[in-house]
């Protein structure tokens, strides 16, 4: 077979070992797929929303309920930015873990942080598009942030708000940063992030001198294998699309003072967690930035991973960036599970 534009995106060949799912969990294939299904959904949603306090809200119901397939649009649209967020993270424990960051993948690591990073961005400003009451605690609490910042923060927040407190101009900027800023910047991150993949040679295995398994597989049957798993993640999504619908709730009509009966989204809930616990400059900024250096010293503090270790799970050179990042994921998980049940 002739060799076309997505087989260029490939190395010629790649180690077999490090191509099986039972190795890479499909995890950065599924989250270029659902990049793309993010794309395309959003661009159709544009044509019905309204980006205005008054409308916002209104328009999505209009696309929800009205609008040929804009429920199953919304659906797919929503889910792929939740599905998005899990693969993220699972791409990277998996990268982690199988100690895929080392030489000359560290740069290439930071990268893909950044880009989950983004995505979690992505994630929020979508939440504050929808308006209705559903957002509240994002709105309230997640803007607020901002002000915990010292000397910048009421700056930080004027420019994202469009004025001293949440108003009209809020939803108008959070459109822009979503659309614009955020949206664009993610675009050119995961493209880099995915040059950056070929350029060092593919998935990450041990150098072929010291290789147990010389077998490799062509690009051919590699996209192969990419196109049956976006065929499978694509028809499970719509399946999920059409059982269980996007969230919707009645327009926000007022900011409420206070966050008593409003929760964060599932991504979230262990921000909201520690933010009870006092100082939100402490444990709603500091704590969280604390969590994120961590993960980006990871190829640069903790010891390397072993050149014939490279690309098997948990290999014994790298287990104290195994503990780390076990103990943050852990972490994040129970104090989610504590805001959840309250």
């Amino acid at each position: 077979m002739r060799p076309n534009f997505f087989h260029h995106l490939h190395p010629p060949t790649i180690a077999a070992a490090q191509a099986r799912l039972r190795h890479t969990l499909g995890a950065g294939g599924a989250a270029i797929f659902l990049v793309l299904v993010l794309a395309i959904t959003g661009t159709l949603e544009l044509f019905y929303y309204i980006p205005t306090p008054e409308n916002a809200a209104t328009s999505v119901q209009i696309i929800t309920y009205l609008v040929p397939f804009g429920g199953l649009i919304r659906s797919l649209h929503y889910w792929s930015a939740q599905w998005l967020l899990i693969v993220s993270a699972v791409h990277l424990l998996r990268v982690v873990f199988t100690g895929a960051y080392a030489p000359p993948r560290r740069f290439n690591y930071l990268l893909g942080l950044a880009l989950f990073v983004l995505i979690m961005l992505l994630n929020f400003s979508g939440y504050i598009l929808r308006w209705d009451q559903g957002i509240t605690w994002l709105l309230v609490a997640g803007s607020g942030l901002l002000r915990a910042i010292p000397w910048i923060g009421e700056a930080f927040y004027y420019t994202l708000t469009g004025g001293a407190q949440i108003g009209g101009a809020t939803l108008l900027h959070y459109f822009a940063l979503h659309l614009f800023g955020l949206s664009l910047a993610a675009f050119i991150l995961m493209g880099w992030h995915a040059f950056r993949v070929r350029r060092d040679g593919g998935i990450a295995a041990p150098p072929a001198n010291i290789r147990a398994q010389a077998e490799r597989i062509t690009r051919s049957e590699l996209v192969q294998r990419e196109v049956l798993a976006m065929l499978l993640t694509g028809s499970a999504l719509i399946l999920l699309s059409v059982i269980s619908p996007a969230p919707i709730a009645a327009p926000l009509k007022e900011i409420p003072v206070t966050l008593e009966q409003s929760a964060a989204p599932w991504f979230l809930l262990w921000l909201q967690e520690m933010l009870t616990w006092g100082n939100p400059l402490v444990w709603g900024l500091g704590f969280p930035l604390l969590i994120l250096a961590t993960l980006a010293l990871i190829p640069y503090i903790f010891p390397q991973p072993s050149p014939k270790e490279i690309g098997s799970w948990f290999p014994p050179s790298n287990r104290a960036a195994q503990i780390a990042l076990g103990l943050i994921t852990l972490l994040i998980i129970v104090l989610s599970l504590v805001a959840y049940v309250r």
